[in-house]
């Protein structure tokens, strides 16, 4: 599940890239707006799911066993989920104006804002696949990590396979 949702990040961290291409090419037209929404949609719907996915399940076995190295990256995952939510909220506001039909084209704050975001995101999930994830893997018996996509799936309302 957690490698899914990595695949979606990176599939709307695409769009994003597409969308403000777009803007500049087309301002803020229906697929622009649509665009927007849809990228809106999923940062304020499904990220947060996954950020406390990793919390809960990913983040807490590591911190109690496994090295420091790995000890000392996860703590700078975590720090970069609140930096994460807090580029969010301002690239959230840059999609709003594009999602409101309320710009031709974005200000070079704007675009910086929404590349702030996107950077940073880009550079966690290669942390957390290369590094993270597979250590994790590593320390969690099989058991467990069904009773993690369980509990996963069960947050989200969505029957387990």
């Amino acid at each position: 599940m957690l490698e899914a949702c990595h695949q979606r990040v990176r599939r709307m961290l695409t769009l994003l890239q597409r969308l403000r291409a777009h803007v500049a090419a087309h301002g803020s037209d229906a697929q622009a707006r649509q665009a927007a929404r849809d990228v809106a949609r999923y940062f304020d719907m499904a990220a947060p799911q996954h950020h406390l996915d990793e919390e809960l399940h990913v983040f807490p076995p590591l911190l109690a066993q496994g090295d420091p190295a790995v000890r000392a990256l996860v703590e700078r995952l975590q720090r970069e989920h609140l930096e994460m939510d807090s580029r969010w909220q301002q690239a959230r506001r840059v999609l709003a104006l594009v999602a409101d039909g309320a710009v031709d084209q974005l200000e070079s704050e704007d675009e910086a804002r929404l590349e702030a975001f996107a950077s940073l995101y880009g550079a966690h999930l290669g942390n957390e696949e290369g590094i993270v994830f597979p250590a994790a893997q590593a320390l969690v018996d099989p058991q467990a990590r069904h009773a993690m996509g369980e509990e996963m799936s069960r947050r989200r309302g969505v029957k387990a396979p």
